[in-house]
């Protein structure tokens, strides 16, 4: 049985375990070992995850009776009340299949719904397998986008946009 809860301050390791493990398989093959190390590092920081957290980002988790297996992290935009960002959704690798990506996503239309979004917005990057995942879930590519994050370092993204 699949649960959801939003996570607190002491979650953040897990959602930062859950990141490197599946960053692996879905970003090194794209971008390469170095850019996914970076990015974990400047995304994923303890630091960082905590001020998102203290900022506003909900992360919602969804666990088995044995580990959490999967989040999903969105806040609104300080831009248009009525959008919000859905940040990270990620499942481990072997819990792929089960519905979880499903459930996290229903999750965080539900709850921006309730407080107000007409959009829910997303990154991806475009070789990202996770494309159709959103696709299926009724986003649509906005834009391209090349976004230096440093380093040397770009994300080749679609900006998709969902209308709630």
């Amino acid at each position: 049985m699949i649960t959801l809860r939003e996570a607190q301050e002491g979650d953040l390791a897990a959602i930062r375990k859950i990141a490197e493990i599946t960053w692996q398989p879905t970003y090194v093959p794209i971008i390469g070992q170095a850019q996914v190390n970076y990015m974990l590092e400047t995304l994923y920081h303890p630091d960082e995850l905590l001020r998102q957290l203290r900022e506003g980002h909900t992360f919602i988790l969804a666990e088995t009776p044995d580990k959490i297996c999967g989040f999903a992290g969105f806040s609104g935009t300080a831009a248009d009340a009525r959008l919000f960002k859905l940040h990270k959704l990620y499942v481990l690798p072997e819990a792929h299949g089960l519905g979880i990506g499903r459930l996290l996503m229903n999750e965080v239309v539900k709850r921006v719904t309730a407080a107000g979004a007409l959009r829910l917005q997303l990154n991806v990057n475009r070789q990202n397998k996770a494309y159709d995942f959103y696709v299926h879930n009724g986003f649509q590519v906005r834009e391209e986008v090349d976004l230096d994050i440093g380093s040397g370092y770009f994300m080749n993204d679609y900006i998709m946009e969902k209308t709630l």
